[in-house]
């Protein structure tokens, strides 16, 4: 089963969550969603190979963002998100139809980012983590502020925490120069 399978199915529970629970307008909240790893996840070695972590935890952005109510606010106004930076840790490895949770939950902001905490959780314990640095995007062109996509969630922007220090600092440390800037590929 590929991810984009996985996807519309996630996206189609989020959906009918949103439909049931209504909107969630709590910037403290943490999504779940249940899976499994299935062959295809597998790398030569037997566990879940390393870069399919990433393409999973994007699952869990996904219900977020449905439940939330932002993916039709995305779709009426033109915006997109996108991954600037992310980190990922892995500390035990999934196997095969191991079942787990992705957990993930919007930690801060900034003006033109929202940090998120991903969580790959077997049985409360977490096996791998990854925190991530998403901008809003214009179809027209332009990074929304972060101010602006909260406001039209109805969640107040002061009630979302600024990021601790070490998460600004590893923001600095790992960014690329803006896309307009030059970034030659150069070793030293």
């Amino acid at each position: 089963m590929n991810v984009i399978w996985r996807t519309l199915l996630v996206l189609f529970v989020a959906r009918r969550r949103l439909r049931r629970d209504g909107v969630i307008a709590d910037a403290s909240f943490v999504g779940r969603v249940r899976l499994t790893t299935l062959p295809t996840d597998l790398d030569l070695v037997g566990h879940m190979n390393n870069g399919r972590y990433l393409s999973l935890f994007d699952l869990g952005r996904f219900d977020l963002i449905m439940r939330s109510g932002l993916w039709d606010l995305m779709r009426a106004r033109g915006w997109y998100p996108v991954v600037a930076s992310s980190t990922i840790t892995h500390r035990k490895s999934l196997h095969l139809w191991q079942r787990f949770d992705i957990e993930s939950k919007v930690i801060s902001a900034d003006d033109k980012a929202i940090y998120l905490e991903h969580r790959a959780v077997v049985r409360g314990e977490i096996y791998a983590r990854l925190f991530v640095r998403s901008r809003f995007v214009r179809r027209a062109g332009g990074v929304l502020p972060t101010s602006e996509v909260f406001e039209a969630m109805g969640i107040d922007p002061a009630t979302v925490p600024a990021p601790e220090a070490w998460l600004s600092e590893w923001a600095l440390d790992v960014a690329l120069p803006p896309t307009k800037a030059p970034a030659p590929s150069v070793w030293g």
